[in-house]
């Protein structure tokens, strides 16, 4: 990434952006803060949240990571629709298959 990360960014972090995040360890985060505090050249110190597939977020983190090993993310793909079936109009709602016992009281 050649570019400073700003607030609300999506980013992929893996192995690029420091050995910590190789491999399974990978993550994805949404940029909350980017501190200015003096780092070494090309490094810089992210606050964010994990997020999982689903784009909820799971974890709050503070990383330390190269600029240069940080990728775009693609945003997290939504759950498909419910379809909801509705019952025809003039259709009597479904009632209990019990039938009545004639002599008893409720």
């Amino acid at each position: 990434m050649s570019y400073r990360p700003s607030p609300g960014d999506l980013l992929t972090v893996d192995g690029r952006a420091s050995v910590q995040f190789a491999g399974a360890r990978a993550l994805t985060l949404r940029v909350v803060s980017v501190s200015d505090y003096p780092t070494y050249h090309g490094w810089i110190w992210l606050t964010g949240y994990v997020v999982d597939r689903r784009g909820l977020a799971t974890a709050k983190r503070e990383i330390f990571v190269q600029l240069a090993g940080l990728r775009p993310a693609l945003p997290p793909t939504p759950p498909p629709a419910r379809v909801t079936r509705r019952r025809a109009t003039g259709t009597p709602p479904a009632t209990s298959a019990r039938p009545s016992r004639a002599g008893t009281r409720s």
